[in-house]
Formats: structure tokens, sequence, C-alpha cells
């Protein structure tokens, strides 16, 4: 039980490429757990003075001509059907190699810059609070002059505030080209870690002082999987920074200046997590010493009762062997006093020796 649990775990954090072998480059083939039953497709059109938003059936829907000035949002719920991954990348010229990154899970956090078009790939992370860990999830980008297309895994995300600031045009994403709604959508994944931290932490705080009050085998099990939500952390959050200082360097015609501004602000965030997600590992990692001692000071006091009562009853011990033996005369066995008086001799030696063990603080 204990082998498949860890097994299991480890597949989780280090998720393996497979597909056939032999196949072209740009093959899509999907690879990675099959999180959704069915794709859902939600199409958001929206200008300063335009919002529309729908839920269609049909691929060919998320195709239909655009008011001029308008920004499209294609947001894809479930990958695992290829065609229609591959007619979306047909239509807007996404090359093969990346529709074929989208379909493999297991990517790291990077950017390609095209000249239409910009591909991003980030974790979007959940805290499912179940007692079992971060739920981690490839969120793909393709950002262009006046669309944006997403691609998730499973249906949920943590984008509802920026539909509802696009329903109810508050701020100035519906004034704002398409580059600032995917800056707008990185932002929100960056921002939704620091709550993951904020729960790591007053998770890491319970431990700590279960740790010194009274370890058990669960807080071993729950510091095991803080270790591997640390792992999950650090994989999706160190390359993020290098995507982010990509991203504002300004190389890409796709981001104006005008949005490399909040790529900074994004930028920073990154930093900050990291030296969070770094000091929370190098706390966890002291957690298993603490752990060690915390289990080795309690079988010492346990040890040391044990020695004690040991100690007491060898004297009593002796006491008792010499006066059971079978000799004619001894004293005082023979008196009617005797047995008390043994019993008596017996107590006084052992309450001298628990006095001894109290003033030398052994007790």
């Amino acid at each position: 039980m204990k082998l498949n649990f860890a097994v299991g775990s480890m597949q989780a954090i280090f998720a393996r490429r497979v597909k056939k072998p032999g196949l072209d480059p740009g093959t899509l083939v999907h690879v990675g757990a099959k999180k959704a039953d069915k794709v859902k497709l939600t199409v958001i059109n929206y200008g300063e003075d335009h919002y529309s938003e729908k839920v269609v059936k049909d691929v060919e829907e998320c195709f239909a001509p655009q008011e001029k000035s308008t920004i499209t949002w294609i947001n894809v719920d479930g990958i695992h059907q290829v065609d229609v991954i591959e007619k979306i990348g047909n239509h807007f010229g996404i090359h093969p190699l990346m529709l074929e990154d989208i379909l493999h899970t297991a990517q790291r956090p990077k950017t390609e810059d095209f000249s239409n078009y910009v591909y991003i790939v980030l974790r979007m992370l959940q805290y499912n609070g179940n007692g079992s860990g971060l739920d981690a999830e490839q969120m793909s980008l393709v950002v262009g002059d006046s669309f944006v297309i997403t691609f998730q895994e499973t249906e949920g995300d943590v984008f509802d505030p920026i539909r509802d600031r696009l329903r109810t045009n508050k701020g100035r994403l519906r004034k704002m080209a398409a580059d600032y709604l995917a800056y707008a959508l990185i932002d929100t994944i960056v921002d939704y870690y620091f709550l993951i931290m904020e729960k790591l932490g007053e998770e890491i705080e319970g431990l700590e002082e279960e740790l010194v009050i009274n370890p058990s085998r669960k807080t071993l099990q729950r510091i095991h999987r803080l270790k591997r939500d640390m792992i999950v952390l650090r994989k999706s959050v160190w390359p993020l920074r290098e995507v982010i200082s990509q991203l504002e360097k300004g190389e890409s015609p796709i981001f104006r200046k005008s949005t490399l501004v909040y790529l900074r602000d994004v930028y920073d965030h990154t930093i900050q997590v990291m030296d969070t997600i770094e000091a929370f590992r190098d706390v966890v990692s002291g957690m298993m010493d603490i752990y060690l001692s915390s289990i080795s000071n309690r079988l010492n006091e346990v040890m040391k009762v044990l020695t004690i009562i040991a100690t007491i009853f060898m004297p009593l011990t002796f006491l008792s062997g010499v006066y059971g033996m079978n000799f004619a005369r001894m004293w005082p066995k023979d008196e009617r006093w005797g047995y008390p008086a043994i019993l008596a001799i017996m107590a006084t030696v052992a309450g001298g020796m628990l006095l001894a063990f109290r003033k030398r603080k052994w007790l």
C-alpha cells in the first residue's frame, strides 16, 4: 500500500511523455490524463461598447466573423479531442509543433514568439483543500493581435474575476487590446499562487506545532505531501520567471509597450512567490529532522521511565530473593513482625531511590 502511494505520487509529479516512437514531429497525439468528458468551447467577443458570450457546440462557430475593433477570447475546456485542437490550429495558423505542445500536458512553462501570434505555456494551480495537496493543470495561451485562445485540461479555472470585469465593463480591460487580456490571465494565475502559498503557510505552521507536541504517522505523511507540493510549485513557478522576463523585454510585436509595464509587475510577483517557495522548502526539509528528533525524544522518555522502574525494582527483587530462600532460621523471618518489617525496608529503599532520582532531576 505504501509502495503504491509513493509510485502514484511520483507519477503525478514527473508525468511521463508517452507516445508512439517514430511519429513525425508535429503529429497530434494527446498525452496526459483525460480530465474532461466533453470539450466545452466558450467564445467571448468584446469591445469598449460591445460584449457577447456564448457556449458553442461546433468548433466552426468559433470562427464566425467578428466586428472590427473587437477582441475574441476562445476558451477550450478539455484538450483530449485532437480534431477540435487541429481545426482551431488550422484556422488561426498555429504551428503543428505548438499544437503538439498543447496536447502534451507535461510541458515546462515557456513562450514561443511567432510573427502573428505568441504561444505561452504555464501551470494553473488550485488548492483542493481535501488533504490531497495541489491540483496542477497545464494552461496554454495563443495570443494574437485581436484574439486570445486558452486551452485547459478541464472545466473550472481561476478566471471568473476576469469574466466578471468583462461583463460589467469595470476597469480598462474592455478598452485594451488582446495582449492586455493575456496579461490579465497570466496575472490572475500568478496571484492565485499567493493564495496557495498563504494556505500552505497556515498548514506548515500547524504541522510545526504538531511535530513538537504530538507527532504521529499521519504527521509524516503530511510532511511528504508538503514536499511533493513544494516540488510542483517550484516546477511551475521557477521557469515562469523566464517566460515573463522574455515577454517584458518587448521583443514581440504582439505585446505593446503599454502592456510591458504590467508584465514587469507580474515579474516582481513571480520573484516574491519564488522566494516564499524557497523559504517553505527549507522549513519542510527541516521538518523531517524535527520529526525524527521528536520521535527519538519520545522514545528516550519511555526508556527513561522503564529504566527508573527497573532500577527501583532491582534492590526490591534482591531483598525478596534473599528472604525467599529456604533456610531454617533467618532474621527477622522468625519474628511475628518480620514480614511487615521486610515490607517496610523495601518501601524505604524504593522511596529513597525515588527521592534521589528527583534530586538529580531524573524525574
